[in-house]
């Protein structure tokens, strides 16, 4: 009855009153508890990374919600779950919505595990009989239960009170009962925590296709790449989704906990149980935690510190750019905006860049030296005749005319570790890769690199950067306005 009050506070409320009126207000106190208790659905409020993810149910057939352990991703899976089956839906709620009663799946790695976890989070403790109710299902909205065979207290089907009168059904289901269980029903959605087979996960697609259904999977990713995570991050589909909670998006944790929680795991596995993204391959590439390159946004940028954008010109995959910040008394470099798009021309492609920084020069890698098909002209020339952006004149190399992807992560790995490379804490997209960026057979995985790429390319050519005021003004009167250096002539006409 007093979990929510201190001592001293509950002193405070109940000094001098009357026995009479300490029974009413001892009452009182009771069923705000018991409310409290049997209604926890009313009391959930998202972190905001679970609001994004809920809000993406709104448009997504399939969403992906990764974080580390103990992050609050299995709350967040059970409380949407409970909106669909009872309707009671918060005001501010931007997701999917049903005026009608549902039909889904609740699912976990064993029978077990899906007791222990699922059914605890939506039905309260098993087995104990005053915790019934004590779930994000509310209690008085719970109709009736079957149980299930071979796990004690387990529960094969709840039927849950709709808003709109019906009855929903909710029945708890298992990856170690194989395909076969997940055959022959039409459902609206279903809720996978822990990351399911592809098999299970297949059948369960041609289950919620009648409906036009979803399916949300909630785990911490352990596994590495597989064919089920290979659907949110190497396949761009428009009705799929992924959102990765890390540390500091579990506001339930206090900052003298970070360092704490980090150490307790092998450097190995930090990617996934401490930033919640997916543990690649053999390991990541830049295998150091988010929180030491990252930095608040800068708000005024000097002016003599130099800038430069790199880009990645998105030959079969996204464009994409970045501006970097040097701040050559430091020799530290501050990633400071970035961006990518796919299907855009070139024209929609700079916009952004030239919104942020119209007069900063572009450096740009090798295969824009290639001709295009139609126009037999350098794709470099093309963008900066239909672009007006400053493009350098020659592709980017280091000093040495080289232009080794391995010298260029090694010097951005180098700075990282030495604190002379940081980045925006805003820029999630960089994270993302930032993240997901490992090896495999000793090799670089380019999938899902295209900022990091763009990042690399201004690093190698950053003795190109100058000076100078950041903004939408171009500068026509600025020095070397497109021509290459030393010379008077445009290399590319």
């Amino acid at each position: 009855m007093t979990d929510d009050y201190t001592e001293a506070e509950l002193a405070n409320l109940l000094s001098g009153l009357s026995d009479d009126e300490l029974r009413v207000k001892l009452d009182i106190l009771r069923k705000l508890q018991e409310h409290k208790k049997y209604n926890r659905l009313e009391y959930f409020k998202p972190y905001p990374k679970q609001a994004i993810h809920f809000a993406l149910g709104k448009t997504k057939r399939e969403r992906l919600l990764t974080s580390g352990n103990q992050y609050g991703k299995t709350e967040c899976g059970a409380a949407e779950a409970a909106y669909h089956l009872t309707g009671l839906y918060p005001k501010d709620w931007q997701g999917r919505i049903w005026t009608r009663p549902t039909r889904g799946w609740a699912c976990g790695e064993t029978s077990l595990a899906t007791r222990d976890t699922i059914q605890r989070k939506l039905m309260g403790e098993p087995g104990v009989t005053a915790e019934f109710g004590a779930g994000l299902i509310p209690k008085h909205l719970i109709l009736d239960t079957s149980l299930a065979r071979g796990v004690t207290d387990a529960f094969d089907t709840v039927q849950v009170k709709h808003v709109s009168g019906g009855i929903s059904i909710v029945k708890f289901k298992s990856y170690e009962q194989g395909r076969s269980k997940f055959q022959g029903e039409t459902i609206d959605w279903v809720w996978d925590d822990e990351e399911p087979p592809i098999e299970v996960y297949t059948e369960q697609l041609a289950r919620i296709t009648a409906t036009a259904g979803m399916i949300v999977v909630t785990f911490t990713s352990l596994l590495g790449d597989t064919q089920v995570t290979d659907r949110f991050t190497k396949e761009d589909h428009p009705e799929r989704a992924m959102t990765v909670m890390g540390l500091r998006d579990a506001l339930h944790i206090s900052p003298e906990q970070y360092d704490t929680i980090i150490g307790q795991y092998p450097v190995h596995e930090r990617v996934a149980r401490i930033e919640g993204g997916i543990m690649r391959g053999e390991g990541r590439v830049f295998s150091i935690g988010q929180e030491v390159i990252s930095e608040p946004p800068i708000a005024s940028v000097p002016e003599h510190w130099a800038k430069l954008f790199g880009i990645d010109f998105g030959i079969g995959h996204p464009f994409a750019w970045a501006l970097i910040l040097w701040d050559r008394d430091a020799d530290v470099i501050h990633l400071h905006k970035c961006g990518k798009m796919r299907d855009a021309l070139p024209l929609q492609q700079a916009t952004p860049m030239k919104a942020i920084g119209a007069n900063v020069m572009v450096a740009w890698p090798k295969d824009g030296t290639a001709r295009d098909k139609g126009s037999g002209e350098p794709l470099a020339s093309i963008y900066k005749k239909t672009t007006e952006l400053r493009m350098l004149p020659t592709h980017a190399t280091f000093e040495d005319g080289s232009v080794s992807t391995e010298a260029g992560v090694m010097e951005m790995w180098e700075r990282m570790t030495t604190g002379r490379f940081k980045v925006s804490s805003e820029l999630s997209e960089f994270w993302e890769e930032f993240r997901a960026y490992h090896r495999k057979g000793g090799q670089i995985v380019k999938v899902n690199d295209d900022i990091l790429s763009a990042v690399r390319t201004a690093i190698m050519a950053k003795r190109f950067a100058k000076p100078g005021l950041l903004g939408n003004k171009r500068n026509l009167s600025a020095p070397n306005n497109g021509l290459a250096i030393g010379l008077d002539f445009d290399v590319f006409a």
